[in-house]
């Protein structure tokens, strides 16, 4: 009699059906974690988007704010459109305040050098000096302010009476690239060193102007000069 056959199929059915279970489970599983990994990502770059967007929205509110109050202030420092009659000092009392509120909203190195003007304006010289060392210090690779704060010191100290500290500005003039004011300060080193009766180096200076700048608006002030040092 042949043997009987054992019917092994449900056992491998059955074991077949688990692993489609178990591999369908963890299909499952990664597909929820990545759910959860792209809603976290997209959280992430929501925040992100709106975090660059209110920047840009409080950039932008902050250079509206700025430029109106340099607007303004420009407008009362040098006196244009005002409706109000306001003496000299008050008209500068109320640019200082302008543009001080507007340097503190955006820090533009122009700003900060109107605020020395208007201590300058103003005979707060001390001010305007502590101002303008400021500005050399902070905004030294500022090449077309520069020159503007320079040429503002050189005169504070001259109010001041210092005249050294005067002569040593000006003469910084010939290490900036730019030739600009270089003309101008070196007519005003001229005038001082004229003043203080140091004729030769005055008439250096002087010489200087007509050798290297013949077109500067100086050079018939120092062309003069040199002639009168010629007939004395």
């Amino acid at each position: 009699m042949p043997k009987q056959i054992k019917k092994r199929l449900r056992k491998k059915s059955s074991d077949a059906e688990e692993d489609v279970k178990d591999k369908l489970s963890t299909f499952i599983d990664t597909i929820r974690d990545r759910q959860k990994r792209f809603v976290t990502y997209g959280m992430v770059v929501l925040v992100i988007i709106i975090a660059v967007i209110g920047f840009f929205i409080y950039s932008s509110n902050v250079q509206k704010t700025a430029t109106h109050l340099s607007y303004d202030a420009y407008n009362t420092y040098y006196n244009e459109y005002q409706r109000s009659s306001l003496t000299e000092n008050e008209r500068y009392e109320k640019a200082l305040n302008l543009f001080t509120h507007a340097y503190e909203t955006k820090k533009l190195p122009r700003y900060l050098l109107y605020i020395a003007s208007c201590y300058y304006d103003l005979g707060r010289y001390d001010d305007a000096l502590k101002t303008l060392e400021d500005f050399t210090t902070r905004y030294s690779n500022e090449q077309s302010l520069i020159p503007v704060a320079n040429m503002k010191l050189a005169q504070v100290y001259q109010r001041k009476g210092d005249t050294d500290e005067a002569l040593k500005t000006l003469d910084g003039f010939s290490q900036f690239k730019s030739d600009i004011f270089k003309d101008l300060a070196l007519m005003e080193s001229g005038r001082i060193l004229e003043k203080e009766g140091k004729l030769q180096e005055a008439k250096n200076k002087f010489n200087e102007i007509t050798t290297r700048f013949p077109h500067s608006p100086f050079f018939e002030e120092a062309k003069a000069k040199l002639a009168e040092k010629e007939a004395g």
